[in-house]
């Protein structure tokens, strides 16, 4: 029997139904790294590995885990096995991972949590019902989860509640047992038997309320564990597809720039139909609380942006875009050619002309146009310029370490172009000179000239209104060796910047064309570069590592690291000279094992890597086009007002593009002879003390920064142009 006044207390402390909603925990999940198998190349790579829900999800880095899983394992049909020490293997779906702990005890926990993990799996599947196999709409769904999270809630705290007045009560009975034995055989006894079955009546009515609030939370949990699977799988393709739109969107940002610079007026009306479009995603993702996430660059922690402000973005640039080609802002752009002829199939019999031409120096050896393309050596250095929007957004930044990643990649991304091109260009006749005056498209505009035929060497000069000015005086050296030739220049290339006065110098590295007598022809970059900044001091080593059919990198592979003044490592860059280039910035450096000759090994500990260059796609038809680039199928455009002296006007080239082959070898010869006669009453008049040939736009100077004797733009070109004044150019075609 209870007193009303104990009753009482003991309904008010009972867990109400309907108790406000309280926040469920945060259950912890079983995370840590484990070096997961890749293939036999890569062998096993270190890994962070997340179990959660059922579900072991690994990433690269911890960074990772805010924006791309690289792949998920379900537990609930998965087979763990324990292999040798600190091995363990897991199938499921057909696939099988290998998976390796860095002791034995950490591969024990891991072990323990997903056999652990795979029989709560199991349970939750098979007491789950088929309510949820049909895919909810979102927003009901949404709508469904919040109220199943506040009953939840609810009945969590019910739980809570339980257990306070479990212990309560218990610690109750507990005294009054005690208290019973003392007074065992006294005359209050009968009192204290009372006392001690009223409260091991509360205690067993609380109990049985906490059993009751527990088997509540249970069965709502199971009855939603497989539509909250499904949700969670829905948000999960969802997420991927959002990835998979933002970068088609930043690729048809870079096709649409290139496509609008080339020919704004045609291209304008893509361009509004784009920003309708981006217009639907944005008030669409208005109505999506959707988020993704990104890596700080200067932290390990995160930021939260929402794809909204991410496509307002966009749609700010594609309308500052769309200004700008509007009939009253400019007038309309030059449409620049998207094709040449295709290149005729002539057959040649390589090894009769080659046999005699080992060890000695292509530029002295009369050669057939079949070993051509199109393009003179001038127009070759000119695509250099490829990529001038890496300079345009170097010279934007503030930070010096910054600009020399973009310098090292736009020094990287003038290779990207060779590839596929293993035919030589035309050796330019002295005095030859090519402009590019791309002024309305990209801000720059370029001159270069012949300042030697032997040696070849070729001075070139670059303004641009965006920033910057980078000038160079390439002098190239080639040898065959019987199975490759060996094209090796010689000479540096400087660039400043108008802001901030920072000049970085570097050189080039080899180039190789192998497979010259049997095979396919193939080109290989190798070598190393290193960029200085004069004026602060920062240097960038990158290494162009050479294709070995032994080796384990990837093809074509470039490694660099950016180093301030002290010699201290801030950004690890790497890629292909054939595709992209990446920064990571390093956030922590030690020492390892496995240098050389004795030396230890740095390693970096860097956070995500981020983009710096990717190579733009080849026109369509490339192969038939000399696998030509967009930029230079414009090269050898005809344009009216240039020098008499342009690579342009030059006969056997221009024949060899319109594909007479035989009328160009003859134009070709001709044009050789006319410039040995040249040559012979230049050394006639030396002997006579009248000096040689002197450049018309370049002279020879001492360079400040390397000590060379080089040669530099002396001014005045533009200016002859504007008058059509060309009477200081040589006659040489």
């Amino acid at each position: 029997t209870f007193k009303t006044g104990q009753m009482n207390e003991l309904v008010k402390s009972l867990p109400s139904p309907t108790l406000p909603g309280l926040h469920l925990p945060c259950l912890d999940a079983h995370k840590g790294w484990l070096f997961k198998w890749t293939n036999y190349l890569k062998g096993y790579q270190r890994r962070w590995f997340v179990l959660s829900n059922g579900l072991l999800s690994y990433y690269r880095t911890q960074a990772e885990m805010a924006h791309t899983c690289r792949g998920t394992i379900p537990l609930a049909t998965a087979h763990i096995e324990v292999g040798d020490t600190c091995h363990f293997v897991l199938t499921s779906g057909g696939r099988t991972y290998h998976l390796k702990a860095t002791s034995e005890g950490e591969c024990q926990r891991w072990v323990s949590a997903l056999q652990q993990a795979k029989a709560n799996s199991t349970l939750l599947m098979h007491h789950s019902d088929d309510s949820g196999d049909e895919t909810p709409v979102p927003q009901e769904e949404r709508v469904l989860t919040q109220g199943v999270l506040k009953t939840l809630a609810s009945k969590l705290g019910d739980l809570s509640t339980c257990n306070e007045l479990i212990g309560k009560h218990g610690a109750a009975l507990q005294r009054s047992l005690s208290e019973l034995e003392d007074v065992r055989g006294s005359n209050d006894g009968t009192d204290k038997v009372k006392a001690v079955n009223e409260r091991a009546t509360l205690f067993r009515i609380t109990s049985n309320a906490m059993i009751n609030a527990c088997r509540d939370f249970l069965d709502v949990a199971d009855s939603h564990s497989r539509r909250w699977q499904k949700a969670l799988h829905y948000e999960r393709e969802q997420r991927h597809h959002l990835e998979e739109t933002i970068e088609q969107l930043a690729k048809q940002h870079n096709s649409l720039e290139r496509a609008w610079r080339e020919n704004p007026t045609s291209y304008a009306g893509e361009i509004s139909q784009s920003l309708s479009g981006l217009d639907n995603i944005e008030r669409n993702d208005e109505n999506e609380e959707a988020e993704f996430f990104d890596a700080m660059e200067d932290s390990p922690s995160f930021i939260t942006v929402t794809t909204g402000a991410f496509i307002k973005k966009l749609c700010v640039w594609f309308c500052c875009l769309k200004d700008t080609t509007g009939t009253n802002q400019m007038q309309p752009r030059r449409t620049r050619r998207s094709r040449i002829p295709d290149k005729p199939n002539y057959s040649l019999n390589l090894w009769s002309i080659m046999k005699n031409c080992i060890g000695k120096d292509l530029s002295r050896i009369p050669m057939p146009i079949n070993f051509n393309e199109p393009l003179s050596m001038l127009q070759r250095l000119t695509e250099d310029l490829e990529y001038s929007e890496l300079l345009d957004r170097a010279a934007c930044c503030d930070s010096a370490l910054d600009q020399m990643c973009l310098v090292a990649a736009f020094s990287v991304s003038s290779y990207s172009t060779t590839v596929h091109r293993t035919a030589k260009p035309f050796n330019p006749l002295l005095g030859e000179t090519y402009e590019l005056d791309r002024l309305e498209e990209y801000g720059y505009r370029s001159i270069s000239e012949q300042v030697s035929h032997h040696p070849p060497a070729a001075a070139h000069h670059v303004a641009s209104q965006r920033g910057w000015t980078l000038w160079q005086h390439i002098t190239i050296d080639s040898k065959f060796r019987g199975k490759y030739i060996s094209v090796m220049p010689f000479g540096n290339i400087h660039l400043q910047f108008h802001s901030n006065g920072n000049h970085y110098v570097w050189s080039k590295v080899t180039s190789t064309v192998h497979n010259i007598i049997v095979g396919k022809l193939w080109i290989d970059q190798s070598g190393d570069i290193d960029i200085v900044n004069t004026t602060t001091k920062d240097t960038c080593h990158l290494k162009f590592s050479p294709y070995s059919y032994f080796s384990r990198d990837v093809p074509r592979k470039v490694t660099g690291v950016v180093e301030d003044r002290e010699g201290a490592a801030h950004y690890i860059l790497s890629g292909t000279w054939d595709n992209k280039m990446e920064s990571a910035k390093i956030v922590e450096s030690s020492q390892g094992c496995g240098g050389t000759e004795g030396k230890q090994k740095t390693v970096y500990q860097t956070l995500q890597p981020k983009l710096l260059w990717k190579k733009y796609p080849l026109p369509e038809n490339a192969e038939n086009m000399h696998f030509f680039s967009s930029l230079a199928l414009t090269l050898n455009e005809p344009e009216e007002g240039v020098a008499p002296t342009d690579s342009r006007l030059r006969p056997d080239q221009r024949l060899m593009e319109a594909g007479l082959w035989d009328e160009a070898n003859i134009e070709k010869q001709r044009l050789e002879e006319h410039q040995r006669l040249e040559r012979k009453r230049r050394e006639a008049q030396a002997n006579q003390d009248i000096e040689g040939y002197q450049p018309v736009w370049f002279e020879k100077r001492t360079d400040d920064c390397t000590g060379e004797s080089t040669y530099v733009y002396r001014g005045g070109y533009w200016e002859a142009k504007d008058r059509q004044d060309w009477s200081l150019c040589p006659e040489i075609f």
